[in-house]
């Protein structure tokens, strides 16, 4: 950074009016290069990728693909279907156009931001995601169903290609030569394949306030009619305050927000929300959070050491109502502030907010602690991953998510790609020891995400590795995007960004609008990036466009994309293969168990002519202690003969739970959770942006939104940053702009 720092600087003096763009590491250098026009922070933006990554999955994935330059071409001669819907909608990117020259949207003008989102996603399949005024720099995402459409607006809109580009610009200029321009007139003058619902429900249904899980998809009361689909309420042109549901989380959005339980009030754990009164670095963007009304003792922060204030020592002790999400790291950065910001955030609902644990190899510093003890639910630990005592005491077993950040002592080898050697195999052990857990590891090099929950006989990973080699000979610049763990989110390498700052040489809002997608920026008005899940309620909505309406005209939130998970059938891994000794025997002494099998038919008793494998075996293990070992009495061999049995019965999967268990007690924990832990599924998980308007919605598919923001419905209710309650509680702030 330093050196980095000082070409800029030679630059400005050279050529004062060149415009600069710059990437650094550490976000406490951004303040001497703010002159610069456009700046990439790698720490910044790995640290609040990876926190969304624990509360909206794959969000580096969904990033990733958005700032890469592709066609959508990739995989479309495969034979499996899935790789030819990623691989489609990997195409998406984000693109800009001026309302008033717009063939997707001139028409909405004077027509609320939802109306015309849902109508040109309906109509040209684009998601319209944002806005920006022309006296204003600010982009706004999603600013919700109240902001009315201007000419002179700048749309943001996601598709495969911009506008300029598409067919749809001929088409209208020949349009337009044959008719004269009329206002729209309802779903007469829609295509046919591009209108939802066949019968629309003239009044406003399901307009109650949402609870704390996301959008409602309530099946409407008409909706159970025979012979006819549910009808979903329209989109309005302009808003009607009547029909909003304003969910105001500042009021809070649950009732035991609002009347909190015995349990909170005697745990003192009532949140306010505001502004962190202290930031471990200058330039860090401000941001409403949930917050303490007094800051957490330092001695409270330790997860495993008891104090004068509580006596806990492990994850189990605190009995969270949440699970965690455990940050696996070398030292506490500056940076690693904005993992704890986002999931922080004030429109993050109270009752689904997780503890945090900082797993350090290194004691933090006493200014990151200031700025970490206002936060709730945020501890830290000194210890290691490779440590089995510390990943258990740290509460490994009641964590939702392990994120494994990249040590910078390793990032430089002396050998290339060998700077991941340690990480690689040490989330390896953590995936052997709980392969159920989801873990999101760091990497420096991206062409070492194949080494990632390694299966050394797995035929379907060579067969991904053929078509990445492929695609790459295409001159994909995704061509590592098949691979099963990027695609499914639970990799990401900070070398992937490297675009970002190409793409704001052509698109110079990309960074602002990623920054806003992160959560790292705040704009007055904006939306958030956030997730809902479908349940076996909700398939009576049954396709994407039929989604988009029914968000659009009840909640108003805009998705962008679905992750997807299916069941999939993988080659068994090593680690499930059950390894013993008799079934390596029977491969070699074939011959010889026929022939002893046929001469000893008649030589066993009832119960073991049963079990014929469990007879072969103890005559087999019994005529080799006899060769091998003195004799004993018949009770002693018996005996050693079934230990032995047993010890050679067991998988490996059954060794590495019982060294886990045996751990667990001798800490003094309880190992009752761990088997649920053990409990691994082989998935395939994969992401769809701006999928199509059919598309078939399945059971357990997680949709992205974009959602207003609350505060844009409730005015004069966000405070000015020195009219925060933080900066007027306590004695002991500090100003943000000391170093």
């Amino acid at each position: 950074d330093h050196q980095t720092i000082l070409r800029a600087w030679a630059v400005k003096d050279f050529a004062p009016n060149c415009p600069l763009y710059v990437q650094i590491l550490k976000p406490e250098n951004k303040f001497h290069i703010k002159f610069a026009d456009h700046v990439v922070c790698e720490e910044e933006f790995k640290y609040a990728m990876l926190a969304l990554n624990c509360i909206c999955p794959a969000t580096s994935t969904l990033i990733t693909l958005l700032v890469h330059t592709s066609r959508g071409q990739e995989s479309q001669q495969s034979p499996e279907q899935w790789q030819k819907m990623y691989g489609r909608c990997s195409g998406n990117e984000v693109y800009h156009i001026n309302l008033e020259e717009s063939t997707f949207f001139a028409e909405y003008e004077g027509k609320s931001f939802t109306y015309a989102s849902f109508h040109a996603h309906k109509k040209f399949g684009v998601c319209l995601i944002g806005v920006r005024k022309e006296d204003n720099k600010n982009i706004l995402l999603n600013p919700g169903p109240r902001y009315i459409m201007s000419s002179t607006d700048i749309c943001f809109y996601i598709n495969i290609t911009k506008e300029e580009n598409s067919a749809f610009k001929k088409h209208e200029k020949h349009r337009k030569k044959h008719e004269s321009k009329l206002s729209y007139h309802g779903a007469s003058r829609l295509p046919v394949h591009s209108i939802i619902a066949s019968t629309v429900a003239i009044d406003l249904q399901d307009t109650g306030c949402r609870t704390s899980r996301g959008p409602t998809l309530a099946l409407p009361s008409e909706g159970g009619k025979e012979g006819r689909r549910p009808s979903i309420a329209p989109v309005l042109e302009v808003a009607d305050s009547s029909s909003l549901q304003t969910c105001d989380l500042l009021s809070d959005q649950s009732e035991d927000e609002t009347t909190p339980s015995d349990d909170e009030v005697s745990a003192g754990l009532e949140y306010a929300k505001g502004y962190p009164p202290y930031s471990p670095y200058i330039g860090s963007s401000p941001t409403f959070c949930h917050l303490l009304h007094e800051k957490v003792p330092f001695c409270c922060l330790r997860l495993d050491k008891g104090c004068q204030h509580n006596y806990y020592e492990d994850a189990k002790a605190y009995g969270f109502k949440n699970k965690l999400i455990i940050v696996a790291a070398e030292t506490a950065g500056n940076g690693l502030y904005n993992f704890i910001v986002p999931l922080r955030a004030y429109y993050r609902p109270k009752k689904e907010l997780n503890p945090i644990v900082l797993l350090l190899d290194n004691p933090p510093d006493m200014h990151f602690l200031d700025a970490i003890c206002w936060f709730p639910m945020v501890y830290y630990m000194v210890g290691s991953i490779d440590n089995l005592d510390d990943l258990l005491r740290c509460g490994v077993t009641f964590a939702a998510n392990m994120v494994v950040v990249d040590k910078e002592s390793t990032m430089s080898a002396e050998e290339d790609y060998m700077a991941d050697a340690k990480t690689i195999v040490n989330v390896q052990t953590l995936f052997r020891l709980f392969s159920s857990l989801s873990i999101i590891t760091e990497l420096t090099h991206p062409a070492n995400m194949r080494f990632m929950q390694f299966r050394a006989k797995d035929c379907y990973s060579l067969a991904l590795s053929k078509l990445e080699k492929k695609e790459r000979e295409k001159g994909s610049n995704l061509a590592f995007m098949f691979r099963l763990p990027f695609a499914a989110g639970r990799v990401f390498s900070i070398s992937m960004l490297d675009t970002l700052l190409y793409q704001s040489f052509v698109k110079d809002y990309m960074i602002s609008i990623t920054r806003l997608l992160l959560g790292l920026d705040t704009t007055p008005g904006s939306g958030f990036l956030c997730s809902m899940k479908i349940t076996e309620e909700d398939l009576w909505i049954r396709t994407y466009a039929r989604l988009y309406q029914k968000l659009c005209s009840s909640t108003g939130d805009i998705p962008i994309g679905v992750y997807r998970t299916e069941s999939q059938k993988l080659t068994t891994s090593e680690s499930q293969i059950s390894i013993n000794v008799e079934e390596w025997e029977d491969t070699k002494d074939t011959k010889e168990q026929i022939s002893y099998r046929s001469n000893h038919r008649n030589s066993t008793s009832s119960d073991q002519s049963d079990h014929p494998l469990l007879r072969r075996k103890s005559m087999q293990w019994a005529r080799r202690l006899s060769r091998r070992v003195p004799r004993h009495s018949s009770k002693t061999a018996e005996k050693i003969n079934q230990q032995r049995m047993n010890l050679y019965r067991r998988s490996e999967r059954q060794e590495l739970a019982e060294l886990v268990k045996n751990r667990m007690k001798h800490l003094g924990l309880s190992p009752a959770g761990y088997d649920e832990m053990n409990d691994h599924q082989n998935t395939l998980s994969y992401i769809l942006i701006n999928p199509s308007p059919d598309t078939r919605l399945e059971l357990n598919d997680i949709v992205y939104l974009i959602r207003p923001d609350p505060l844009a419905y409730v005015p004069n209710t966000a405070p000015s940053r020195k009219d925060s309650f933080c900066n007027t509680v306590g004695q002991d702030t500090r100003e943000e702009t000391q170093l």
